[in-house]
C-alpha cells in the first residue's frame, strides 16, 4: 500500500472516535467507511512485469480510451490514453526501461479526463524516457477530482519497464506517446493493468546507452510517496 493510505485512514478512524465520542456512534460510521476506502484506494498489488525488449507496458490500471496518430515534428507519432477512475489502482509505472531524461510539471485546468481536451489542458506531469534507442513520453494527468500529481525518480535516473515512479490521487488520465512504427496490442475500451498490459511493441534499435534491465518485483521495492 501507498503510503499516503495510512494517513488517510489513521487520519480517519481518529475523527471517527471523536465523533462517535462526542455524540453518536452512528454518525462515525460515513467517516469510518471513507477511511476504509482511502485505504483500498492507495492499494500498491504487486503485477508481474513483461521482461522482453521493445515492449512498452501501460503506465497505469485503467480503461483505453483512445488509440490515435498524430504529428511531431514531422514525424508520426501513436498516442494512447488511459482513463483511471476512482475504483483503478492509481500507482503510476514506466513504460519501458530506460533513462529519464525529461520531467515538466504544467499548471492547467482539472476537466473531465476522459475529455479530449484534457490532455492539453488539464494539470499534468510529461515524462521522457530514452531507452533500447526509442525515446517514449508518458503523461500524468490530473482529471476532475484529482489535485496531486506525485513523480518521484529525477532527471538522469534509470527505470525498469514496470517500475513503480508515482502516483495520481483519485481520477485522472495517463497517455503514453511513442513511434508509429510500433505494433499496437490493445484497442479501444480493453481495460489494462500498470506494468503488466503490453500496449505496443517497438523494433529494438540500436542505442549508445547502457542497456538498462527490465524492473523486476524482486529488484524495485514498492513505492511510496
Amino acid at each position: 500500500m501507498v503510503r499516503d493510505g495510512y494517513f488517510y485512514g489513521i487520519g480517519s478512524a481518529v475523527a471517527a472516535v471523536l465523533i462517535g465520542w462526542l455524540t453518536a456512534w452512528a454518525y462515525a460510521i460515513p467517516v469510518l467507511l471513507l477511511g476504509a476506502f482511502c485505504l483500498w484506494f492507495f492499494r500498491d498489488p504487486e503485477r508481474q512485469i513483461p521482461d522482453l525488449p521493445g515492449f512498452v507496458v501501460s503506465p497505469g490500471d485503467g480503461k483505453v480510451t483512445d488509440v490515435g496518430f498524430f504529428s511531431s515534428g514531422g514525424a508520426q507519432r501513436v498516442r494512447i490514453s488511459i482513463f483511471l477512475n476512482v475504483f483503478d489502482v492509481h500507482v503510476n509505472r514506466s513504460p519501458i526501461a530506460g533513462v529519464i531524461r525529461d520531467v515538466r510539471y504544467r499548471r492547467g485546468k482539472f476537466l473531465n479526463a476522459m475529455s479530449a481536451t484534457s490532455a492539453d489542458q488539464n494539470e499534468q506531469n510529461i515524462v521522457t524516457v530514452a531507452g533500447e534507442g526509442r525515446t517514449v513520453v508518458f503523461k500524468q494527468i490530473a482529471g476532475l477530482i484529482a489535485r496531486r500529481i506525485v513523480f518521484d525518480p529525477k532527471v538522469g535516473e534509470t527505470v525498469g519497464r514496470g517500475q513503480r515512479v508515482g502516483l495520481i490521487k483519485f481520477g485522472s488520465r495517463v497517455d503514453v506517446l511513442f513511434d508509429s512504427d510500433a505494433t499496437i496490442q490493445v484497442k479501444l475500451g480493453d481495460h489494462v493493468k500498470g506494468g503488466a498490459t503490453v500496449l505496443a511493441v517497438l523494433p529494438v534499435l540500436q542505442s549508445k546507452e547502457q542497456p538498462v534491465a527490465a524492473a523486476s518485483e524482486r529488484e524495485a521495492p514498492a513505492w511510496k510517496s
